[in-house]
């Protein structure tokens, strides 16, 4: 039988879980960072530089105090990594151990990788960094004088860099930094910590990780949202479920008709009140948004991120950021900072209908968070060229 909850208990659940609204961290700030990355379990790691990076962008949403520095330190330190969970992320040091089932299957070739296997290049490059020590994709750009008999197609920069994404997918690399947002890999022997366990979970234990790390970072869930990009791991995801419910570990919940699990112990978090007022920019990328499904069905806010699309089918803008206030996700803005004028440019700010009757309040709310979101982005003013309220 499952325990009936609305949809405003439902997202009490899932932003206590997401540290969101957050609450003053304890202890010194990169340990709060530390422990907020624990807590979500990883965070995606992107590319555009419209507005700060994504990584550093959703930290920074659970850690005020959060500086970019901070991932560097952890890394140096080897209590967090760089590896994939449903798309390139940092990962707590302590998770390492379940990332060897993907790692293990991509070797064995049970799953296939984006890119080709070449065993012999993958070879001269672990036996390059084995010689020289930690190197990056452009090290490899012109065939080394012991390897002058070697086709140069075989050491050109995308063939070399492919070879060595393959390696480090399935384990035999690790990132040990980036310079410039360049990868530097290093055997993995000579980067983990010798506390990390090396062995290989059960699939039992596997599905039973991804189910209490899933739900103990997002609250509630269901078996299509902890498998998520996670290749033939749903029908054991589902069974686990069922097994840790009539174990008494979970509980299930019916929301707004939908079937979805919660850990026993997380219900006494609807006892607990939110900080409603604190609003929160967030990005496209952010652990709380990446399911965009979940967000539609959860908090009735259909996110699309535009910036794959062409120009002219873009509604709300380039790279268009939700805005969480009074627990729901309220508005979007499209932003983009100009760097060398320090200035944050507000392209569209689109209020959803539901802040129809509360936009005051609203706006006092964006002012605060606009100047802490400033300083994030090393900006010192904002330009709003342009608002929309949905009707």
């Amino acid at each position: 039988m499952a325990e009936s909850l609305s949809l405003q208990q439902a997202r009490k659940l899932v932003l206590h879980a997401q540290r969101l609204p957050t609450t003053p961290p304890k202890g010194n700030a990169i340990t709060a960072t530390l422990n907020a990355l624990e807590a979500m379990s990883y965070v995606q790691i992107d590319t555009i530089s419209a507005i700060e990076r994504a990584h550093h962008h959703t930290l920074w949403n659970r850690n005020p105090k959060y500086q970019p520095h901070h991932l560097e330190q952890l890394v140096e330190q080897k209590q967090v990594f760089e590896y994939w969970s449903h798309a390139a992320a940092y990962l707590p040091m302590r998770d390492y151990r379940f990332t060897l089932v993907r790692k293990t299957a991509l070797k064995s070739g049970e799953l296939d990788h984006w890119y080709p296997r070449n065993p012999k290049l993958m070879a001269q490059v672990l036996s390059r960094i084995s010689n020289e020590g930690p190197l990056k994709a452009k090290d490899f750009d012109n065939a080394p004088s012991s390897l002058k008999k070697t086709k140069p197609a075989d050491w050109s920069s995308k063939p070399a860099k492919q070879a060595l994404e393959y390696l480090f997918m399935q384990g035999d690399l690790m990132i040990i930094r980036r310079e410039n947002f360049h990868k530097v890999y290093e055997l993995t022997q000579r980067v983990l910590p010798d506390s990390a366990n090396t062995l290989l979970p059960s699939q039992e234990e596997y599905s039973r990780f991804l189910i209490t790390r899933f739900l103990q970072a997002n609250g509630i869930g269901q078996a299509s949202e902890i498998a998520y990009l996670r290749k033939n791991t749903k029908i054991s995801i589902q069974h686990h479920l069922n097994v840790m419910q009539e174990e008494g570990a979970l509980i299930a919940l019916d929301v707004a008709g939908k079937r979805y699990f919660c850990l026993s112990e997380h219900l006494d978090s609807l006892n607990m009140p939110l900080r409603r007022k604190k609003l929160h920019i967030l990005s496209p990328f952010d652990n709380l948004l990446i399911q965009r499904k979940r967000m539609q069905a959860l908090f009735n806010f259909d996110y699309l991120l535009e910036c794959y699309l062409p120009e002219t089918k873009r509604q709300y803008g380039y790279f268009s950021l939700p805005i969480l206030w009074d627990a729901q996700l309220v508005a979007r803005m499209d932003c983009r900072v100009d760097r060398k004028r320090k200035i944050l440019h507000i392209h569209h700010l689109v209020l959803e209908l539901s802040l129809r009757k509360k936009v005051k309040a609203f706006h006092l709310a964006l002012t605060t968070g606009l100047k802490a979101f400033l300083t994030l982005n090393q900006c010192q003013d904002f330009v709003l060229h342009k608002t929309t309220q949905l009707s």
